[in-house]
């Protein structure tokens, strides 16, 4: 399942990997809302289908923003995390929260406020450093199981 690259831009190398419907999703869904398990993601609000989530793991874990290991008291059940690499994308995720509340409240009635959004916006630092720092705390406990 190797990415084919459209050109040699930086921007539009990071659109054909992380540009779709799904990827984003999937790694905002680890990172703020904790989701770990492929029953995470399937009963999660953005109901993606399993097919699709399949595939978009197995890109993510290709291209290491996650990783994939067993759950340390079900080896059957799989955990997926994010990797450093994934990590790094907060920042990003970050903005685009910001962006859409600024540019698209108005269009979508249903976007909610929040605590989280409200500390983003006032303080975009603070908020990567705490998600960054819950992610990983949670993790360690999460594999110290």
């Amino acid at each position: 399942m190797k990415q084919e690259f459209r050109c040699d831009c930086p921007i539009t190398s990071a659109i054909d990997v992380l540009g779709d419907k799904w990827m984003l999703v999937i790694i905002k869904q680890m990172l703020i809302q904790q989701m770990e398990t492929f029953k995470d993601f399937i009963e999660s609000d953005e109901a993606i289908s399993t097919s699709i989530l399949t595939v978009k793991l197995k890109c993510l874990e290709q291209y290491e923003l996650i990783e994939r290991k067993s759950h340390p008291t079900n080896k059957k059940t799989k955990l997926y995390h994010l990797t450093e690499k994934g990590l790094s994308l907060t920042p990003a995720i970050v903005e685009l929260a910001i962006w859409s509340d600024q540019n698209l409240r108005e269009h979508n009635p249903i976007m909610r406020e929040s605590d989280e959004l409200e500390l983003m916006k006032s303080n975009k630092e603070e908020f990567i450093k705490r998600v960054i720092m819950g992610y990983k705390e949670k993790l360690a406990t999460t594999m110290s199981m």
